[in-house]
C-alpha cells in the first residue's frame, strides 16, 4: 500500500522564532497547532491524531503528546505519540501520519515541534555561567569522548567533518560557501533570524571558531518557537483554505556503524524508498530543503542524494548552484544556519511554503518536485519526503 497522492499537508503553523521568551514550550506548541488549524480552515475538533517531536525543554518527554493533548483540550484521539529521531523526526511524523491515514486509522493529524532552549538574559545572569558547558553536555558525553574532553555535539561533528575534509579535499572556503549561499536566501526571508544581516566569505572567515573546522557561522542557530503541520486525506485537503501539498514519497535510513568511517548519512537508503514510491529520479528534483545543522551536513547530504559525486559538493555550492539564481535551489528560507532552528521542521516548513508558491521574493522558479531531508544524531538517522503541489 502506497500513500502517494492519498495524503497531503493541509495547514501550516509557525510561531515567532528566536529570542522569544514570553511563553513556555507547551505554549509554543499550542500556538503552532492553533495557527496550523486556522491556516487549513479546520477546527480543533477535526483532529483525531497528534504526533509530537519534543524539543530539549520537554525533559523526559515520554508523555509529551499526552501533555499537549491536555493543553489543547483534545478528546478521543485515534493516534497519539511522542517521537524522537532527532532531526529526522519531522519527516518521520509525516510518514507515520500518512500511513495511519491511508490505513484508515485516523483522518486528520497534527504533527508538532516546539522548544524553548534559550533563557532570558536576566535568568542566564542570575544562574551564573558554566565555564566548560552545560550539564546537558556532560550527560551527552560517554566513555573516551568524556575522558578526552569531547563534550557536546559540536566537537563530535567537527571530528567527522575534519576527516571528511582530509579524505575528499574539501576546504574551509567550501564550508563558507554553504553559509554564504544560505544567508543570501535568508536575506529574502522576512521570518529569518538573520534576515537583515548580509554575509560575505570574508565575514565568514573572520567569525569566531567554535571548534575547528567549524566557525560559529557553520553551526545552526538556537531558537525558541514552535511549528506544526496538519496532515489529512487528499480529498479533505482539497477543501482546505490553502493549496494542498501532497506527499509523493517517503523513506527512512538509519545506517549504524561509525560515521567517521563511512562519512555518509542515511540518505541513500531513505532516498531509495522515497524516490521509488514517488516515481522520480534525482534529476527530477527541482528544489531541496535539506537538514543543515552544520554547513558540512549540507555537503554530505547533497552527495548522498546523488546531486554530486563524493567530495564534489563543495565546488558545486561554491559555483553558485544552490544560491538564488542557481540550478538547484537549496534551503531557500536560509535553513537552520540563517533562518531558524526547529530541528526537522525547519526544512519542512520551507518546503510547504515553496510548494504552495507563497515564498515571495525567494520563490523558486520550479516547485513541482520538492525534496525534504531530515538528519538526526551524528548522521545516524535520516528521513526523506518528496512533496508536490500536484496530486500525482
Amino acid at each position: 500500500m502506497t500513500p502517494k497522492g492519498r495524503v497531503a499537508i493541509a495547514g501550516l503553523g509557525l510561531t515567532p522564532q528566536g529570542q522569544v521568551y514570553d511563553r513556555t514550550h507547551v505554549g509554543f506548541a499550542v500556538e503552532a497547532v492553533r495557527l496550523a488549524l486556522e491556516d487549513a480552515g479546520l477546527a480543533r475538533t477535526d483532529l483525531d491524531g497528534l504526533l509530537l517531536n519534543p524539543g530539549l525543554a520537554w525533559g523526559d518527554a515520554a508523555m509529551g503528546s499526552f501533555m499537549l493533548q491536555q493543553a489543547l483540550g483534545l478528546r478521543e484521539l485515534r493516534l497519539s505519540a511522542s517521537m524522537n529521531l532527532g532531526g529526522a523526526t519531522a519527516g518521520a511524523m509525516i510518514q507515520h501520519a500518512a500511513l495511519a491515514i491511508a490505513a484508515g486509522m485516523c483522518t486528520t493529524v497534527a504533527c508538532v515541534f516546539a522548544d524553548r532552549p534559550l533563557k532570558p538574559p536576566a535568568e542566564r545572569r542570575s544562574r551564573g555561567g558554566e565555564p566548560t558547558g552545560s550539564a546537558a553536555a556532560y550527560a551527552f558525553a560517554r566513555g573516551l569522548d568524556a575522558a578526552y574532553g569531547q563534550f557536546g555535539i559540536n566537537a563530535i561533528y567537527a571530528m567527522v567533518a575534519r576527516r571528511y575534509m582530509h579524505v575528499y579535499g574539501t576546504t574551509q572556503d567550501d564550508l563558507g560557501a554553504v553559509a554564504v549561499a544560505q544567508r543570501r536566501w535568508a536575506n529574502m526571508n522576512p521570518a529569518a533570524q538573520f534576515h537583515d544581516v548580509p554575509l560575505t566569505l570574508g565575514d565568514y572567515h573572520a567569525s569566531r571558531w567554535v571548534v575547528e573546522p567549524f566557525h560559529v557561522l557553520d553551526c545552526c542557530l538556537v531558537s525558541n518557537g514552535g511549528a506544526a503541520v496538519i496532515v489529512t486525506s487528499a480529498e479533505r485537503a482539497r477543501d482546505s483554505k490553502k493549496p494542498p501539498v501532497y506527499v509523493w514519497g517517503m523513506g527512512q535510513g538509519h545506517p549504524g556503524g561509525d560515521p567517521a568511517e563511512r562519512l555518509a548519512s542515511g540518505a541513500p537508503l531513505a532516498k531509495r524508498t522515497a524516490f521509488v514510491m514517488a516515481g522520480i529520479e534525482t534529476s527530477d528534483v527541482q528544489l531541496c530543503e535539506l537538514y543543515d545543522c552544520y554547513s558540512f551536513t549540507v555537503l554530505v547530504t547533497l552527495e548522498d542524494y546523488g546531486f554530486c559525486r563524493k567530495g564534489e559538493a563543495g565546488a558545486f555550492v561554491a559555483a553558485g548552484h544552490t544560491a538564488p539564481g542557481g540550478t538547484l535551489p537549496v534551503n531557500t528560507g536560509g535553513g537552520q544556519l540563517s533562518s531558524f532552528y526547529m530541528w526537522g521542521m525547519t526544512p519542512l516548513v520551507e518546503a510547504v511554503i515553496q510548494a504552495r508558491g507563497e515564498a515571495g521574493e525567494r520563490q523558486a522558479p520550479r516547485r513541482d518536485v520538492v525534496l525534504v531531508s531530515g538528519n538526526g544524531g551524528l548522521l545516524s538517522t535520516h528521513s526523506t519526503l518528496v512533496v508536490s503541489p500536484l496530486p500525482s
